[in-house]
């Protein structure tokens, strides 16, 4: 299954944040939104990922003084992405590779999407239970 399937039915706009806005102003979107990162962005391209460790690195190397500076300077960059026609698992590599936990969905040089490990691994699980159900099916009508 690739990504673009398992982002076709998600509606809503895809939260993000600007390069430009303050550490504070990402820290209370993220506790807003209940989530976990946010893709930041500059004059509408895609420059980096915001995420609860960046809180938490600027926080130890620079206090609490970090809340008021920029996103953008906070920020995990450059910026890694998946093509919609990336398939699940080969998503899933690259976060483990990487060890990010987040990927911007980009086609040509526009974000169509956001995913998270927890959505691969969703789905992933959801995948083989119903191979487990198939299997137990099979067995039981033969």
């Amino acid at each position: 299954m690739t990504i673009a399937r398992l982002i076709e039915g998600r509606s809503g706009p895809i939260i993000s944040i600007e390069s430009t806005a303050s550490v504070g102003e990402a820290v209370a979107l993220l506790a807003e939104k209940r989530i976990g990162a946010l893709p930041v962005t500059q004059d509408g391209s895609i420059v980096g990922i915001f995420s609860e460790r960046d809180v938490v690195y600027g926080l130890a190397q620079h206090g609490a003084a970090m809340l008021d500076g920029p996103v953008g300077a906070a920020m995990t960059a450059p910026v890694i992405t998946v093509d919609p026609q990336t398939e699940v698992l080969e998503a899933l590599g690259l976060m483990t590779r990487r060890r990010v936990r987040h990927l911007p969905v980009v086609r040509g040089k526009a974000m169509v999407g956001f995913i998270s490990i927890g959505d691969l691994v969703k789905y992933r699980i959801e995948r083989i239970e119903s191979e487990a159900q198939a299997m137990r099916s099979y067995i039981q009508s033969a």
